[in-house]
């Protein structure tokens, strides 16, 4: 907000004085204008109001979304803080985990740092509040229960971990994981949960082409209650293994930028499904 300034008047006498402020009253000059041609303070302009914050347009306007990157770029320099273990109701687990890679070395931690990011665009740019569980690829964390709770204060409307695999090589394709019922703690959230899981299946198979996990679960989907992201998730919450990154043809999708593009496009039409 701009602060307000006056000008003092000049001193004048006669028809001088009088054409001054004749000139003053019929109209209003510049802020840089001059001592002569300034308002007189009683005729300063007022402050205009700010104008308000426009409400969010688009398909996803109004709705919270949580995106938990799997892993962490620091994580296997701090295993005194990653082995730590943390409450994830029926267990405890450690804080988190190092991930897994390629043969070639493209970490799951910079996999799911770069897809996590370009799905975020997607969906702001579709009206939703998207949060992020962590800010950067070089830190360490946060354990699995915190990602969780973020997304629960937020209140989150949906909220999406994504991860890739470390199986043998010859299995391939993606798996959508949901959260088992965890009695007196999730049995509320645990239905919209599937229909999340549901949503987001179908649309990163045909956005993608991916074919179903050929060596876990069935048609793409598992259930599970030893993951901490789920367990302590009140909101509805799922993770996604969008390929094994120890299989060549899986690897190879994951590695390129236009791959990955295509995943979080996919992922954003599944959230659009599941908001609708």
């Amino acid at each position: 907000m701009r602060a307000l300034m006056t000008h003092p008047r000049r001193t004048a006498s006669g028809a001088v004085a009088i054409t001054a402020v004749a000139a003053l009253i019929g109209g209003c000059g510049s802020s840089g204008g001059s001592a002569a041609s300034a308002a007189p303070p009683s005729a300063a302009p007022t402050s205009a109001a700010a104008a308000p914050t426009p409400a969010p347009q688009g398909s996803l306007a109004g709705k919270v979304i949580v995106i938990d990157p799997g892993h962490n770029g620091g994580n296997a320099s701090h295993p005194e803080i990653i082995n730590k273990k943390v409450n994830v109701i029926n267990a405890f687990k450690p804080c988190n985990s190092t991930g897994t890679a390629t043969n070639d070395n493209y970490a799951e931690h910079a996999f799911t740092w770069d897809v996590s990011n370009r799905l975020a665009k997607i969906l702001r740019a579709k009206g939703a509040k998207v949060i992020l569980t962590r800010k950067n690829d070089k830190g360490v964390g946060p354990c699995v229960d915190e990602r969780a709770k973020i997304a629960n204060r937020a209140h989150a409307d949906a909220t999406l971990a994504i991860h890739g695999d470390g199986a043998p090589a010859s299995g391939h394709g993606f798996h959508i994981i949901e959260p088992a019922v965890i009695k007196g703690h999730n049995e509320k959230v645990v239905p919209l949960s599937r229909k999340l899981g549901l949503d987001i299946r179908n649309a990163f198979h045909q956005g993608t082409g991916i074919p179903y996990s050929t060596y876990l679960g069935k048609n793409g989907l598992d259930v599970r209650s030893d993951l901490g992201g789920l367990n302590v998730a009140t909101v509805p919450a799922v993770f996604i293994e969008a390929g094994n990154m120890r299989n060549a043809g899986d690897a190879a999708k994951m590695k390129s930028p236009a791959g990955r593009q295509r995943m979080a496009q996919a992922l954003a039409q599944g959230f659009e499904k599941f908001l609708s």
